[in-house]
């Protein structure tokens, strides 16, 4: 019967010759088996990853590398998988009504992704609704992953997600691309409109 071994990684390899054993000989369990060396490997395999193997023939090379993300955040504390999710995305470009990295975002859009990746999260897709739909906060208030809204006489136009230390990240406008930007610079500051927090974050 073939031996069969079973890597860390999950991996099965089959068909290893057994090793012949000289009867003059007493050898250990120690002698044939090497010790185990653990890897430092991170726990946060998750089901997706190993079900994705089984579909990955299907499955696009951007797809699988956003699911690969996705997992390695999930066992992060919440408003960090937000914030992280969101630099993934950086430098992708502007797009009016883009809800998707594959051909760009708006603002809404961007934010609307990065809640719906990370925790199946549904926010309306244009910004004064996401505006009107979150828990209104303080400036002093406010925490990484909380949405950050803009406005032009006295309309919300625009929107990002705050990512600590007076920097968000959005998608700004035609011709650029999802960016950071600090609310202190004369152009945000001097059209800031208030924060929000999505529901079911504290």
């Amino acid at each position: 019967m073939a031996a069969l071994a079973v890597c860390a990684d999950g991996a099965v390899a089959q068909g290893l010759n057994p090793v012949p054993v000289d009867n003059s000989t007493q050898l250990s369990i120690e002698a044939l088996i090497p010790a185990f060396q653990p890897d430092s490997v991170s726990p946060t395999v998750s089901i997706r990853s190993v079900a994705a193997v089984a579909a990955a023939d299907s499955r696009t090379p951007e797809s699988a590398a956003l699911d690969a993300i996705v997992d390695r955040a999930i066992y992060k504390a919440p408003r960090k998988r937000v914030a992280d999710f969101a630099m993934t995305l950086r430098d992708v470009r502007y797009r009016r009504a883009g809800r998707d990295p594959s051909t760009g975002f708006d603002c809404s859009g961007f934010t609307h992704y990065v809640y719906n990746k990370t925790f199946g999260v549904e926010l309306p897709y244009d910004a004064p609704s996401q505006y009107r739909d979150g828990e209104k906060i303080a400036r002093d208030e406010m925490k990484m992953g909380d949405l950050v809204f803009f406005q032009v006489r006295g309309h919300i136009t625009h929107v990002g997600i705050y990512m600590g230390e007076g920097r968000f990240i959005h998608s700004p406008s035609p011709g650029k691309r999802v960016r950071i930007d600090e609310l202190a610079s004369p152009y945000w500051a001097k059209r800031w409109a208030g924060a929000r927090r999505v529901h079911g974050f504290s």
